[in-house]
């Protein structure tokens, strides 16, 4: 199975979306079980990383779209973020 085009990239530098697109060929990939082990091992390395990356896109969305307050109780909770 060839690689993806983004494979070379420093992950870092990926989009969500790129990220995700590459992580889904490195899951295909090795449920083919197509792949030598040495490799498995690499694509397994660089797939936990895309999958850091997207988590961490995701909590930054998140904290674009939430803020954490304190309630007046002193309880954290989370209200809309003024995006204006």
């Amino acid at each position: 199975m060839a690689k993806p085009a983004d494979a070379d990239r420093p992950v870092e530098s990926l989009s969500f979306e790129d990220a995700l697109k590459e992580l889904e060929a490195i899951v295909r990939q090795l449920e083919d079980g197509d792949v030598e082990l040495e490799q498995s091992i690499a694509i397994y390395e660089r797939g936990a990383a895309l999958k850091a990356h997207c988590e961490a896109k995701l909590q930054a969305a998140q904290l674009k779209v939430e803020k954490i307050v304190l309630g007046g109780d002193g309880e954290p909770r989370t209200e809309a973020a003024d995006l204006s």
